[in-house]
């Protein structure tokens, strides 16, 4: 299991919380392990758990193991500059959500399926970590050629792609790694929640 314990960190909290929210992070240097199955089964079984308006678990993974026929489809689907380091994954995930939902007997438009499926993802990157494992979550993918390549069905829409492995331990990072191995910050809470609604002249970020 990777050993975290040297990498340095400048995640500090402002409110008591959990570790395991300062402990979840997205590296870049992975090790080229591969993710047996089952692991990756525990991660969407947490998944499975998330909330959703009426139940209706809007959110569908889609996912290639390493050294199978289906890596080099996923992996083809990242931008090149994600290429370039998730080929060292163990896994490649695609977040796929739901834009419908059943209420009662009919199917109805879903306003959050896409709120749903963020909650999903968020339970599976938590999971992973308490697995040993890290998630890093991209925008970066052809958006264009997921859904027809992945045989997403109409109604849905392609989220985010997701990479898993091991992390890169610290000793055996380069210099020049290091730099951006690092978890980073973020903005305190006072940037984000406010009592009451928007301030007057709060800025659109």
């Amino acid at each position: 299991m990777t050993n975290e314990t040297t990498r340095p960190t400048t995640r500090t909290h402002d409110h008591a919380i959990d570790p395991l929210f300062l402990e979840r992070w997205s590296p870049r240097a992975f090790t080229g392990e591969a993710v047996p199955e089952a692991e990756l089964l525990r991660m969407f079984e947490a998944a499975r758990w998330s909330p959703s308006a009426y139940n209706s678990q809007p959110w569908r993974f889609l996912y290639a193991l390493r050294d199978t026929p289906e890596w080099e489809t996923f992996l083809a689907l990242l931008v090149p500059g994600n290429q370039k380091w998730a080929k060292d994954t163990g896994a490649l995930v695609f977040l796929v959500s739901n834009s419908r939902m059943k209420v009662g007997d009919e199917l109805k438009p879903s306003y959050s399926h896409t709120l749903d499926a963020g909650a999903a993802s968020l339970a599976f990157a938590l999971q992973a970590n308490r697995q040993g494992w890290h998630v890093h979550g991209m925008g970066g993918f052809d958006h264009e050629r997921a859904g027809p390549t992945l045989n997403v069905p109409e109604h849905h829409r392609v989220e985010a792609a997701y990479a898993v492995g091991r992390a890169t331990p610290w000793a055996e990072l380069t210099e020049e790694q290091r730099a951006k191995e690092r978890p980073n910050g973020r903005r305190p809470v006072t940037d984000f929640a406010f009592r009451g609604g928007f301030p007057q002249r709060q800025e659109q970020e």
